[in-house]
């Protein structure tokens, strides 16, 4: 029925988010709700954050444990930090794989807050951080932004100024927003449809789909600067990085077929991953990919 992505700093209150939702989703008669999070496999979160191999196999096994649980029978919420956004994007896939909704419910905390609320964890005996990890969890966030479509519709607590509770707007919001019974006139509510490749490959690609998508606007990005510095000119020699090969095209492009283009091009190598080779997993390959595309389609050869 939906996921739900709780985000946030490491000890903002994530955790009371929540059970705030699981129990306001519970008395909305919603049905069966469930929260995954690092407990359920008994890990350390000092363990877990410890290097980055250890950071990406938490990821790997909270991921799993969602793409295996997630139905149209069951609102699942991720508790855990969720703050890298090309993770959040790869959760955001799974939900449009199984065609449900998704939401990501954002705990707005200052460091500041954050960093004394962890000391106060340490000096009860609480679950805590320890300071080195802690700092570098901060520093490496990466906050939501609602103009992305992973972390939309995007819901905010700050609770550090309002104590996080059940009746808290936020958390009344999202739970209307899983529970609304939606029809073809509902213009408020989005249930994620999935593509040809999520249908039969659901999650597997995921990654490798947010730097096909990321690596193809930058590209596309660069035709458009170098086109508005040409003045409409031809555009040849275009360099978009080290060791990538030129863009060379005989005509300007204007960006509504640019953009047509570049979804053209990801849907194509996502159907093609079906069948063969998965799409590229890094930012290099994928624009190398694009650029033999664009030149093979609007170069003047």
């Amino acid at each position: 029925m939906a996921l739900v992505v709780i985000c946030g700093q490491p000890c903002s209150g994530k955790s009371k988010a929540a059970l705030c939702l699981v129990e306001a989703l519970r008395e909305s008669e919603s049905k069966q709700v469930r929260v995954i999070d690092e407990a359920c496999f008994h890990l350390d979160r000092n363990q877990s954050y410890a290097n980055m191999p250890s950071e990406k196999n938490l990821r790997g096994v909270l991921r799993s444990e969602v793409d295996r649980s997630v139905s149209k029978d069951s609102i699942i919420i991720v508790d855990s930090l969720n703050n890298i956004k090309g993770y959040r994007y790869e959760l955001w896939c799974l939900a449009r794989a199984s065609g449900i909704r998704y939401c990501v419910v954002y705990c707005d905390v200052e460091e500041t807050h954050c960093r004394k609320w962890n000391e106060e964890r340490r000096e009860k005996g609480e679950a805590n951080y320890d300071d080195s990890i802690f700092e570098d969890l901060v520093r490496r966030f990466e906050k939501p932004d609602r103009r992305n479509r992973w972390d939309s519709p995007l819901f905010e607590l700050w609770p550090h100024r309002d104590a996080t509770e059940k009746s808290s707007a936020a958390i009344l919001d999202a739970v209307s927003y899983l529970t609304k019974m939606v029809d073809s006139k509902t213009r408020d509510v989005k249930i994620l449809q999935p593509t040809i490749a999520t249908q039969t490959s659901r999650f597997s690609n995921a990654n490798s789909l947010y730097e096909l998508d990321k690596a193809t606007q930058e590209v596309a990005n660069a035709i458009a600067e170098a086109q508005s510095n040409a003045l409409g000119g031809p555009l040849n020699g275009i360099s978009v990085g080290k060791d990538l090969p030129k863009i060379n095209i005989s005509r300007s492009v204007g960006l509504p077929e640019l953009r047509r283009m570049r979804r053209s091009f990801i849907k194509l190598t996502g159907q093609t991953s079906l069948s063969g080779p998965a799409p590229p997993s890094d930012a290099d390959s994928a624009k190398r990919m694009f650029i033999d595309y664009l030149n093979r389609e609007l170069g003047s050869s």
